[in-house]
């Protein structure tokens, strides 16, 4: 086993740092077996003597890596396993994409795109009063209610993200966006149905840690943070209006965020 120190000279390890340095030689594949072939992480006992953490801890250590996603407990197995996952590859421009079929919503085609298996897990829809930040985007009044529909994106048995999209009440309510189901066409269908197609959309991104809710939809545990992505993205009609907030909370450990520019054509470079 690959000989470590704790970050500082007088530190000892603690749960935190020990999954960070085991996070860092699983994405490094050093517990990678030969022919590529899933690894193993030794025994907890032993792990535990390697970071002079008892072996309470270290389990400690190994359920935090495997609510990320990184590990796999399996009956009888001396060791945790260390999962073949790789990061989505999340591309934001392929919302305008044309439509492939009645399932053509984005984390599908993300998904079919890169063969691999995905599923939105519908954690709750409601109205509700928005909060100031989806408020000003959406240029609502005081006190207007949002139609929320909460979900939370699933790739290969990994929650991979939270997408959460907020829109005003008195434009959806009544209607299959409302609907605490996955909907087969996709909720923007919907909208271009009663009049509000989407066709642009001002993304910001800003880096934070996950929040204690968003842990909980992740799996990541209380106290389980991890650096993320946020995508807010705003949708607006042919008119300009804006209609629709989307919110994408993106673990930094299960997302990659791609965005493709082209020139115009016709436009020379300097």
């Amino acid at each position: 086993m690959t000989t470590t120190s704790p970050p500082g000279a007088e530190d000892r390890w603690t749960i935190e740092t020990a999954a960070a340095n085991l996070r860092d030689r699983i994405r490094a594949g050093e517990f990678r077996r030969p022919e590529g072939l899933q690894g193993q992480l030794p025994p907890a006992g032993t792990l535990g003597k390697h970071y002079g953490l008892s072996r309470n801890a270290m389990n400690s250590v190994i359920a935090k890596l495997r609510s990320e996603g990184l590990v796999e407990t399996r009956p009888g197995a001396r060791g945790a396993v260390v999962r073949d996952w790789q990061p989505l590859v999340f591309l934001p421009q392929q919302e305008f994409e044309a439509d492939t079929g009645p399932d053509a919503d984005l984390l599908t085609r993300l998904v079919e795109a890169a063969a691999r298996k995905g599923e939105s897990r519908i954690e709750s829809v409601t109205a509700e009063p928005a909060d100031e930040r989806i408020r000003n985007r959406l240029g609502l009044r005081p006190g207007e209610h949002v139609a929320v529909r909460r979900r939370t994106s699933v790739v290969d048995g990994v929650p991979a993200l939270t997408d959460d999209s907020y829109v005003p009440l008195r434009l959806v309510d009544g209607s299959d966006w409302m609907l605490p189901v996955n909907v087969a066409r996709g909720t923007n269908k919907v909208l271009a149905e009663l009049g509000y197609e989407l066709v642009h959309a001002v993304d910001e991104l800003r880096p934070r840690n996950t929040t204690e809710e968003e842990n909980h939809r992740l799996g990541l545990g209380a106290g389980g943070s991890v650096h993320c992505i946020e995508l807010l993205s705003t949708g607006l009609d042919r008119s300009g209006m804006p209609v629709q907030v989307t919110m994408l909370t993106l673990p930094g450990p299960r997302n990659t965020v791609v965005y493709e520019r082209r020139r115009p054509p016709g436009e020379a470079a300097e």
